[in-house]
């Protein structure tokens, strides 16, 4: 099946684009988080609208209209998740996972890493990513809510006010 009518191309490109246009307008206006860095709920919101706008593409038996209603309910979803994770912490944590310290001044927590399936390589690689050579150097490496790895230095540390609420770092200030 390598070609069925123009007519079917012919509406992918107008519904596609038009389909295009309304997916950055709606994601325009549902502001900045709805594309930020991901956690577990936005890359299902970001998975979600790309699945829906292949299939307002492809399938001819999904009205325009219909594929609007589905990409406004996913982006007012998220909008929603992300409004009331905002304002009540509890909620933040049944949609975000919880930092964790997987270094803690300069050594590895094996627990933690082996908790969060990963290994003291890719723990190092990030260390040597921020230049450092030493971890006695480094006051904590975080596996952040989006998966990525934050590592503080022990000269850059200051208060540890940035710290707050990460499992597994021992208070404030050392």
């Amino acid at each position: 099946m390598w070609f069925d009518s123009w007519a079917d191309v012919l509406r992918v490109l107008i519904v596609g684009t038009v389909s295009y246009a309304t997916l950055v307008g709606v994601l325009r206006l549902s502001g900045k988080r709805t594309l930020g860095q991901l956690n577990a709920f936005d890359f299902i919101i970001t998975v979600a609208l790309g699945s829906t706008l292949a299939t307002i593409l492809l399938s001819s038996d999904v009205a325009y209209a219909e594929g609007l209603a589905a990409l406004a309910l996913l982006v007012g979803l998220q909008w929603v998740v992300a409004w009331v994770s905002a304002r009540w912490p509890k909620a933040r944590g049944v949609v975000t996972a919880k930092p964790v310290a997987l270094v803690v001044d300069g050594e590895l927590q094996r627990d933690e890493l082996r908790r969060n399936r990963l290994t003291e390589s890719e723990v190092f690689q990030a260390v040597r990513g921020t230049g450092s050579g030493d971890l006695s150097s480094v006051a904590a490496v975080v596996l952040e809510t989006n998966g990525k790895l934050s590592v503080i230095s022990g000269s850059t540390r200051g208060s540890g006010s940035a710290l707050e609420g990460v499992s597994g770092y021992p208070g404030r200030a050392r």
